[in-house]
């Protein structure tokens, strides 16, 4: 059993061929999906996918996202998380962060959206699901002033040190087509010698291609396509698994069961 912890389901890449996405997933054996919102505007879109093909979606506001975003929405997510706190397919407050790689963003502004929702999951006992590019130490800081009851720091890539620090938080690091990539030392390492309990297995489809669907800049200018998608997740997991010698059938129970240690609502 497969449970990829990221995927953006909702997104526009999926609009014509999403049902037939979902089919590839389940027929390689990925039992499961979370899907987290971006921004409020598409907070309904992810719940109803949740709905119509059994998985789990998060709430929240991205960090490339707040621009755009109004103040409001902050209230927003707080009440959709209030309406919604039954509903056991809504796992976590997600995803937020904060990202330091994109050019020309208001990290001002990200950091008071990343405080707010981070009081918002501690005031609504969720776990959260946190964006992390080139941010971790910041995240770090409010994490340890604003504890939350733990989730997953997406695709993580920063140093050994911080994602101990993590783990000390209670949060489990996330790991997918990055990892695939043989230059992609420091992300082999982390995911070759960091403790088994403390990751699991994502997509982020259909972001971050894993290296046998990548296409440079050209290839995709001649009509090339580097879409990730779900069905992809158990080569990529084939791949961790090797990093860290193990059998992948043992690698994929694991990294399941951290994912609802993680977010304990999935197990319902």
């Amino acid at each position: 059993m497969w449970i990829d912890t990221h995927c953006h389901l909702d997104a526009p890449e999926f609009d014509a061929d999403r049902d037939a996405v979902v089919a590839r997933a389940r027929a390689e054996g990925v039992s499961q999906i979370v899907i987290p919102a971006v921004e409020a505007a598409n907070f309904a879109a992810v719940r109803m996918l949740a709905q119509t093909h059994g998985f789990a979606y998060a709430l929240g506001i991205h960090p490339l996202f707040v621009a755009r975003s109004a103040d409001e929405d902050l209230e927003r997510l707080d009440g959709e998380l209030a309406r919604l706190h039954a509903d056991p397919r809504l796992v976590a407050v997600g995803e937020i962060g904060l990202d330091h790689f994109v050019p020309g963003q208001d990290r001002e502004r990200q950091e008071r959206f990343y405080v707010a929702q981070l009081k918002i999951a501690r005031r609504r006992g969720l776990p959260v699901i946190l964006h992390v590019r080139r941010s971790a130490d910041a995240l770090l800081k409010q994490l340890r002033r604003i504890e939350v009851p733990g989730g997953i720091a997406h695709a993580f890539n920063g140093s050994a040190q911080q994602a101990q620090a993590f783990i000390e938080r209670g949060l489990k690091l996330g790991f997918g087509g990055a990892a695939t990539f043989e230059r992609a030392l420091q992300i082999r390492e982390l995911a070759r010698t960091l403790p088994l309990a403390s990751i699991v297995a994502e997509t982020d489809a259909p972001d971050i291609p894993p290296q046998w669907l990548y296409r440079t800049a050209e290839q995709r200018a001649a009509g090339e396509s580097s879409r990730n998608e779900p069905a992809e997740l158990p080569r990529i997991g084939a791949v961790l698994a090797d990093l860290r010698g193990m059998p992948v059938e043992e690698f994929a129970a694991t990294t399941a069961a951290n994912a609802h240690a993680a977010l304990p609502r999935l197990a319902a």
